[in-house]
C-alpha cells in the first residue's frame, strides 16, 4: 500500500524517515519550521551528515516535498508522521513543546488521518495526546507509538533492514494501516499498546547504555588487575545469552539518544516515586569514564599547563557529524581547564562555536604537528594508521591515549610510540626519544 505521509520535523529522524519511506514508494511531505532549513533541502542541498543520504534524497526528488505550511503538508495525507526533537529540560524530563505544537496545530478534518509518533517521548505521552486531540473534537484523528531504532552512521540501513517495526495503538484498526506502510520489509511486526510501545525504546536504549557502562567498568578493574578487556569482551560475547553487541570499552557513549533516553527514563521512574538506582550509576559510570583520559595523560605529561594535546575525533561516533554530548566536548573542556593547548581534528565534524578556544585543523598531520600526546577520541577509520613514522617526527613527544582501543598495541609500540588504551595493559615506559620532563 502507498500512501501520502506528512513528516513534521526535517532533522535527522525527520529526514531520514521521510526519504527511506520515499524510497518505498510513499508520497511524502517534510515541514518544517525553519525556512532556512526548507530553503537548503529545495535546493537538493542536505544540513546533515549520513552516509547515502543524498542520494537517497536525489533518487526520490519526485516524491519528496518541502514546506514550512501545515496547510499545505496535511493536505490529502494519510499519515502525519511527528519526528520533531524532545531534547532535555534541566530538570532531566523530556521538553516536548514541538510535539505539542505539531497537535495543536492540526486542523480538523473531514477524514481519518493517524497521527503517528516517531520523536521518542516519555511513556504516557501518547494518552495525553489522545486526550488533548479528544478534546479538540478531533476524533478521526488516530494515533499510533512508531518509535524509531535509528543509529546515526548507519541510518538507512537501519530503517530498510530493521530488527523489528513497533507499532502501538488505541485502536487496532489504526496499528494495521502504519503496519502495512513497512509491508515490503520483512521485519517482524511487533504490535502492543501504546504505553508499551513508547517504553520498548526507552528501555531498549537505557540496556544498551548500561551495557557500555558495564564492560567500561570492567575495563578499569582490567587495567588494575593486568586483564586485556578486548579478551574478556570477546569471551563474554561468545555467550550465546549475551552476544557481542555494546561491549567495546571506551571513554563513554554521546549522541543524541543515550544520555538523553536515560535520563528521561530515570526521571519519568522518579516522578512516578521510583529511584532507578541503576540507572543513576549508568549515568555516573559514563560521565566519569570521559574523564580517565585526563588522569592517563597526567601519567605521562605530569602538569598539562601549557601541553599541546590533539583530541582526534570530534564527532560522538563515527559517520556521523553529530557533536551532541560527544566525549570530545569534556575532553576538551576539561584540557582547556588544566591550561593546555588543545588541537582538534574531524573529518565531518566541526566544533569551533562549541570549542572557540581550541584549535581546529584540516589534517591529522596538522593536529598532532609538535603535540605532547594525540588522543583517539572517535574511531574514524581514517586513524587507523596513525602509530606511523611520519605521525612519530610530527610529534614533540609520541605519546598516543588510544580511548577507542582503536590500534593494535604491539604495532604502535613497536612504531615507537608510548601507547595507552582502556582496559589493556599499557606501557608505562617511554619509547625511544620520549621525555615526559
Amino acid at each position: 500500500m502507498s500512501g501520502r505521509i506528512a513528516v513534521f520535523g526535517a532533522g535527522y529522524v525527520g529526514l531520514v524517515t521521510g526519504a527511506c519511506f520515499a524510497d518505498l514508494g510513499h508520497r511524502v511531505v517534510l515541514r518544517d519550521v525553519l525556512p532556512e532549513k526548507i530553503e537548503v533541502l529545495r535546493r537538493g542541498e542536505i544540513p546533515i551528515y549520513e552516509p547515502g543520504l543524498d542520494a537517497l534524497v536525489e533518487r526520490n526528488r519526485d516524491r519528496l516535498t518541502f514546506t514550512t505550511e501545515v496547510a499545505e503538508a496535511v493536505d490529502g495525507a494519510d499519515f502525519v508522521y511527528v519526528a520533531v526533537g524532545t531534547p532535555p529540560t534541566y530538570s532531566g524530563d523530556a521538553d516536548l513543546s514541538a510535539v505539542w505544537r505539531v497537535v495543536d496545530e492540526l486542523p480538523a478534518l473531514d477524514r481519518r488521518i493517524v497521527l503517528v509518533m516517531k520523536s521518542t517521548v516519555p511513556v504516557g505521552t501518547g494518552d495525553k495526546v489522545r486526550a488533548a486531540l479528544d478534546a479538540r473534537g478531533l476524533t478521526n484523528v488516530g494515533y499510533v507509538s512508531n518509535p524509531e531504532f535509528l543509529a546515526e552512521g548507519t541510518a538507512l540501513h537501519d530503517f530498510m533492514s530493521p530488527d523489528r517495526v513497533v507499532v502501538g495503538a488505541f485502536d487496532p484498526a489504526d496499528a494495521g494501516v502504519v503496519a502495512e506502510l513497512y509491508a515490503t520489509l520483512t521485519a517482524p511486526i511487533v504490535r502492543t499498546d501504546v504505553s508499551s510501545a513508547e517504553m520498548i525504546k526507552m528501555a531498549s536504549n537505557a540496556f544498551l547504555s548500561t551495557r557500555i557502562s558495564f564492560i567500561n567498568e570492567i575495563a578499569n578493574v582490567c587495567e588494575l588487575v593486568g586483564a586485556d578487556v578486548t579478551a574478556v569482551a570477546e569471551g563474554m560475547g561468545l555467550d550465546h545469552r549475551l552476544g557481542r553487541h555494546f561491549l567495546k570499552a571506551g571513554i563513554g557513549f554521546g549522541g543524541s539518544c543515550f544520555p538523553k533516553d536515560i535520563s528521561a527514563l530515570k526521571q519519568l521512574a522518579g516522578n512516578s516515586g521510583y529511584h532507578f538506582q541503576l540507572l543513576s550509576s549508568v549515568i555516573e559510570v559514563n560521565e566519569l569514564q570521559k574523564r580517565r583520559v585526563i588522569g592517563k595523560l597526567q601519567k605521562h605529561l605530569g602538569d598539562l599547563r601549557q601541553r599541546r594535546v590533539a583530541l582526534l575525533g570530534l564527532a560522538f561516533k563515527p559517520g556521523t557529524d553529530d557533536m551532541r554530548e560527544a566525549p570530545s566536548l569534556v575532553l576538551a573542556s576539561r584540557l582547556l581547564a588544566e591550561a593546555a593547548e588543545v588541537r582538534t581534528w574531524d573529518p565531518v565534524a566541526s566544533a569551533e562555536h562549541l570549542l572557540p578556544a581550541a584549535t581546529q585543523c584540516p589534517t591529522v598531520e596538522k593536529a598532532v604537528e609538535g603535540a605532547d600526546a594525540a588522543v583517539i577520541v572517535t574511531e574514524w577509520p581514517e586513524l587507523a594508521d596513525l602509530a606511523r613514522a611520519e605521525i612519530r617526527d610530527l610529534m614533540a613527544r609520541p605519546l598516543i591515549i588510544d580511548g577507542r582501543n582503536l590500534l593494535d598495541p604491539e604495532q604502535v609500540r613497536r612504531a615507537g610510540f608510548a601507547y595507552e588504551c582502556i582496559g589493556r595493559p599499557s606501557q608505562t615506559a617511554a619509547a625511544p626519544g620520549y621525555s615526559a620532563e
